[in-house]
């Protein structure tokens, strides 16, 4: 049986969070804004003539939902001595968000099913099948939008455990909070203001670089500074 120690701990976390980021650029950031554009007609045909581009990125989010777990379980264990009760609070949140995440990634799966070619399809008239693509990608931006509030919680905890920790530099803790806040504002607005689209880019540019500071540089942290001797011995001092 292997021991987990702080060392791996944080070596698990901050890879995790690492291929997560490279894995969410490459889905959301490049396969996905690529793919859904404003016109629905538009969008359907670019989906259609990247098939395999879109079921990529479907995969990637399984993915990352996958790495969800594993760093909620990860940081669990890394941040359990600074507040037990408050750590496993904070997992849980994790893992609730990947739940939901992976209930709405199943939209994407129908809009690929709608629009792979099936011979059964040639039942649905062309403005039908526009519809229920929109349909579903609205769906899973909004039930995605949802669980991003459960994920901004999620990093105002873990940020409030980070300042805590005697072994992590504080400005980490200060990061994630304000990562927390940022997409609590940002998919908050998406839930309740039906014109969001139109603020959107606006919001994003104030918002979206703290998110990756803040998740990105934690991970960073953990993969190249997490349980290292000197970390540990700044534990060891403090829980004397």
């Amino acid at each position: 049986m292997i021991e987990l120690t702080y060392r791996k701990a944080g070596l698990i976390a901050g890879f995790s969070l690492v291929v997560m980021a490279i894995l969410a650029g490459f889905a959301y950031g490049f396969a996905m804004q690529g793919m859904i554009v404003p016109d629905d007609v538009d969008t359907v045909a670019n989906i259609q003539s990247s098939m395999l581009l879109f079921r990529a990125s479907i995969a990637s989010f399984l993915v990352i939902i996958i790495l969800d777990v594993v760093i909620a379980w990860a940081l669990y264990f890394f941040l359990k001595e600074v507040d037990k009760s408050l750590s496993l609070l904070t997992a849980w949140f994790r893992i609730f968000f990947a739940a939901i995440f992976g209930a709405a990634l199943l939209n994407l799966i129908q809009v690929s099913l709608l629009l792979n070619g099936s011979d059964h399809l040639v039942a649905f008239e062309q403005t039908q099948l526009v519809a229920m693509v929109r349909l579903s990608l609205n769906a899973f931006n909004l039930s995605w939008a949802f669980a991003l509030v459960i994920f901004g919680c999620h990093l105002l905890s873990l940020g409030y455990l980070v300042f805590r920790s005697k072994q992590i530099p504080t400005i980490w803790g200060v990061m994630l909070v304000i990562a927390g806040m940022c997409y609590l504002l940002t998919n908050f607005a998406n839930l309740l203001l039906l014109n969001y689209e139109a603020y959107r880019s606006l919001v994003e540019t104030y918002t979206v670089l703290p998110m990756v500071v803040g998740e990105l540089g934690f991970g960073l942290w953990l993969l190249f500074k997490g349980g290292l001797p000197d970390t540990e011995a700044r534990r060891a001092r403090n829980l004397a």
